[in-house]
């Protein structure tokens, strides 16, 4: 049914009269009976019946118009939500990475909760590859993903990615020994040619990483453990049964047993992203998401390579909420 005809059913229910109707539209009255035979068609069922020189609704045509009333109302409600005139209301699927969760994730979304209670956020967590997938199929409309400076990742064409922040990288080691809490160097590193490391099992750019790191210490690394889990890898490197790669926040609060070894130009970044299929950014929901996120990331992670704070993709301004 055309929004058009509705309106004009509506109008004629308030008003009373063809020509009252005209007036108010600027539709002659030939056309607006046209419209009305249209409807008529449209439906099935009669909705006018002639009333001396005028008509009234039928039974049906009452009804339709309470159908009508419903239906106007909810397509100047979303017409109103999409143009950013009123409240933001939706669901947004939000893929996710565990290690900013705590941090970054959980605190954004209780001040989102906060102030615009009509966003639905709904979490998933996986690693990018995974993650980059759902937001590929439909599954997730926004993906937090990250990368290593020195392994850096191909991203689709079709998506649209805000850089958010970026961390430091640091080398888990067993405490005791001649392990230090200093920054690692390509001679210390040398020293754990023989150790076995750890890296992650949904994901191989964390091999990538550490066998780039190794290779310019002139050894190629004994991985012997896949874990994914980042608390789990602090404790099997605190019972020393390995190293392996942290990222700066995952090394907050600092486990017993384990030394932690800034990695500096040997170990790059770990830079995150906000991730979004290009068209999707246009919907006010999952950029007030975005934003709230963006704005948590910016007090625990400092952009250690370039500038973050631009504003986020398919805005023309910065998004706060």
């Amino acid at each position: 049914m055309d929004l058009t005809r509705l309106r004009l059913l509506v109008e004629l229910d308030r008003l009373g009269t063809m020509a009252a109707v005209s007036e108010v539209t600027g539709i002659g009255t030939s056309a607006i009976s046209k419209h009305f035979a249209v409807l008529e068609r449209e439906v099935g069922v009669r909705l006018l019946t002639p009333d001396g020189r005028r008509v009234r609704l039928t039974p049906a045509g009452h009804r339709l118009v309470e159908h009508a009333v419903e239906i106007l109302s909810r397509v100047e409600t979303a017409r109103g939500e999409l143009a950013g005139e009123s409240e933001p209301v939706g669901r947004v699927n939000l893929v996710t990475f565990v290690s900013v969760a705590t941090p970054i994730v959980v605190p954004a979304l209780h001040r989102l909760a906060a102030d615009h209670p009509g966003i639905d956020v709904r979490m998933i967590e996986h690693e990018p590859d995974q993650a980059l997938e759902l937001l590929h199929t439909g599954d997730a409309d926004l993906g937090l993903v990250y990368e290593y400076s020195l392994v850096p990742r191909r991203f689709p064409d079709t998506f649209t990615l805000h850089r958010i922040g970026a961390e430091p990288l640091l080398l888990a080691q067993p405490a005791g020994g001649t392990a230090r809490s200093r920054p690692m160097t390509l001679p210390r590193l040398r020293e754990l040619a023989d150790t076995a490391w750890i890296a992650n099992s949904r994901g191989s750019d964390e091999d990538q990483l550490v066998q780039r790191m190794c290779a310019m210490a002139g050894f190629a690394p004994r991985i012997r453990h896949r874990i994914d889990n980042l608390d789990v890898v602090s404790a099997v490197v605190s019972a020393g049964w390995g190293v392996g790669v942290l990222p700066q926040l995952a090394a907050t609060p600092r486990r017993r047993g384990v030394v932690h070894s800034p990695l500096g130009d040997l170990g790059g970044l770990r830079r995150i992203y906000l991730v979004g299929r290009t068209g999707g950014w246009a919907w006010r929901p999952m950029r007030t998401v975005a934003g709230y996120l963006r704005d948590a990331a910016r007090e625990v992670l400092r952009d250690t390579d370039g500038d973050a704070a631009g504003p986020l993709p398919g805005a023309p301004e910065t998004i706060t909420g």
